[in-house]
């Protein structure tokens, strides 16, 4: 299983020795939405950019990628793009997936090209008429902006599965659940995963969403509900805060069709991860609940079994509510959207240089780290804590201990020592094993040079005297040598004036 198992071995110590907090909901970060689009082709240019740049009380839709269902060619993506690069507020900075056309309606990718770096797209499994699933299985994989390690890439499945509530449907849903889960066994296991899409499926005990989200002898590939609310969705009020269809037909808001379900490495509290809390159920009397990031986007749970609210919308407010509502059209959906918190970063001092120390005196210099995640790009409250040790080399030491630091507040110091106990050239390279995936082993070079304060204490007896007098004479004329005080290359006048200025300075 990937989870905090398959992680380098330092994530389980970090585990034991700190507590991992979840932040608060917020609504930027790293953003993720999903939207069946409703056999999209061109138009509802206003309702769509409204709906996902408009503003209410500060809150806004606003993904940074959005995994699209119910596209119905080439065009009806580049039209889509284009609303999404001209809507007001919008950052104009979108780009589109390749497209594939496959069976029926199609999946579609979009992503922010200043958050994330798009590697590539997977046709996952082929769509086809009876007896199989009815259309393609998509996975689209990205790298967080500015990050290089495998950790910070994501694979964004989306499906689109076969409607209806009989034998039939759910088995053909079932053969595309399984592709999922096969192909995301197959992924690297540093990679993360979610899985985007309108499942049509009723309830979490259908097979379908079992073979998905239930244990089985390979986990690699396993997904998680993020708002840990399964049970029968199906036209049960008790679930009417996360219900996604349908905004406008006759049929109201009745089931939650769609949703986000993501892997366990996003789920564990560390690192690249969701912004919420996966071992609270969504709240079944508020929309804004505070351990959830999750949104099923625009309804405020007060419209089951009717059309979705727009006037007195709490969430959204009327103007956006209209949005959603005209461009869902009969039979449509809402968006579903989830915040994630991005890899921390590492930064630190690379050399610390003692210079020349006395024997037995203090030497204690600061080391500096800190937490180097691009809150310009994401946040303070989007990068996740920097999480980390210290490992001094001989002659050297540093604290014991977890340490963390927030991105974009005040650096740690901490103070590094060396040994000065006996004389001689120090050196060697201090370890910081972090959670930061671009560099999870820093290392930080140390030096420095004990030397003897009684420079004139020849003979070694703790004192400067006679007997060290008696040394330079003898050694008087000759090049070099110990007894070559002043470093002139010579034993001479020189060096005896040296020791004369020393005597009797070490008692």
């Amino acid at each position: 299983m990937r989870h905090c198992l398959i992680r380098r071995c330092f994530c389980a110590v970090m585990a034991a020795l700190t507590v991992s907090a979840i932040a608060p909901v917020a609504y930027a970060q790293f953003r993720v939405a999903t939207w069946n689009v409703t056999n999209y082709s061109a138009g509802r240019v206003n309702e769509f950019g409204t709906a996902i740049y408009g503003v209410f009380e500060g809150r806004s839709l606003a993904p940074d990628i959005l995994i699209g269902q119910e596209f119905l060619s080439a065009s009806g993506v580049t039209n889509f793009l284009n609303i999404l690069n001209t809507a007001t507020g919008s950052p104009g900075d979108w780009a589109a997936a390749p497209f594939s056309n496959g069976n029926d309606t199609d999946n579609a990718f979009f992503y922010r090209t200043t958050r994330v770096d798009f590697l590539g797209m997977t046709v996952v499994a082929v769509g086809s008429g009876p007896p199989n699933h009815p259309r393609d299985v998509n996975r689209y994989d990205v790298r967080l902006k500015g990050y290089t390690a495998d950790d910070a890439i994501l694979a964004c499945y989306s499906s689109h599965m076969k409607a209806g509530s009989g034998s039939d449907d759910q088995a053909r849903r079932l053969l595309e659940a399984q592709a999922i889960r096969t192909d995301a066994e197959s992924l690297p296991l540093t990679w993360k995963f979610v899985l985007g899409g309108d499942f049509n499926i009723q309830s979490s005990n259908q097979l379908a969403y079992g073979e998905m989200t239930n244990s089985q002898a390979n986990n690699d590939g396993r997904l998680f509900d993020p708002i840990s609310t399964p049970g029968s969705w199906n036209n049960n009020g008790s679930f009417r805060f996360v219900h996604t269809q349908d905004p406008a037909g006759a049929g109201g808001m009745d089931d939650r069709h769609d949703q986000l379900l993501a892997c366990a490495d996003l789920l564990d509290g560390d690192g690249f991860d969701y912004i919420g809390d996966p071992t609270f159920p969504y709240s079944t009397t508020d929309w804004d609940d505070p351990n959830h990031s999750y949104r099923s986007w625009g309804n405020d749970g007060t419209s089951f079994n009717v059309g979705m609210t727009i006037a007195g919308n709490t969430m959204v407010g009327a103007t956006i509510a209209q949005a959603l509502v005209t461009s869902a059209v009969s039979g449509g959906h809402l968006p579903v959207v989830m915040n994630m918190r991005v890899p921390s970063e590492i930064t630190s001092d690379t050399i610390i240089d003692f210079g020349q120390v006395a024997m037995d005196s203090s030497a204690m210099l600061n080391l500096t780290v800190a937490n180097d995640g691009d809150v310009a790009l994401w946040t303070a409250a989007g990068v996740d804590t920097l999480d980390y040790m210290l490992t001094a080399p001989a002659g050297f030491t540093a604290p014991a201990g977890a340490f963390t630091d927030d991105a974009g507040g005040a650096s740690n110091m901490h103070i590094i020592t060396m040994d000065t106990s006996s004389p001689g050239v120090m050196s060697g390279f201090l370890t910081i094993n972090s959670d930061a995936p671009d560099e999870p082993v820093r290392l930080v070079m140390l030096m420095g040079e004990v030397i003897n304060a009684c420079t004139g204490d020849l003979d070694g007896d703790g004192n400067v005297g006679s007997a060290d007098f008696a040394l330079i004479l003898g050694a008087w004329g000759n090049p070099g040598g110990v007894e070559d005080l002043d470093g002139d290359g010579n034993v001479g006048s020189g060096d005896l004036a040296f020791l004369l200025g020393q005597w009797g300075a070490c008692p």
